[in-house]
């Protein structure tokens, strides 16, 4: 009398709910926006995901700002910096949030 319970393929489940985000810009090839954990911004298209939001990505732009030391008397100002990858795998640990066409 136990019940049993239907096995979904996995591939099923990411076309609803979060994940359906990255399924559709995979099968579009459209660029998405990461917010990564160390305050990063990563623009870039996606290759392929797993459940965890692991990502491999195509021509990634990455952008961040550094604050340089203060010398004596004078203020620092943030510089905003970036840099481009061709390729890149990004563990889905240090992603926040992913944002679909940020154009």
């Amino acid at each position: 009398m136990a019940e049993e319970k239907k096995h979904i393929p996995q591939e099923d489940t990411f076309h609803e709910g979060p994940l359906s985000l990255l399924t559709k810009a995979v099968k579009t090839n459209s660029q998405v926006a990461i917010n990564c954990r160390n305050n990063r911004k990563i623009l870039g298209r996606v290759k392929a995901f797993d459940r965890h939001m692991n990502m491999v990505l195509e021509n990634v732009c990455e952008m961040w700002t550094e604050t340089p030391k203060a010398h004596k008397g004078k203020k620092a100002h943030p510089v905003n910096r970036e840099r481009y990858i061709s390729k890149m795998f990004l563990r889905g640990d240090s992603v926040i949030i992913v944002i679909r066409n940020p154009k």
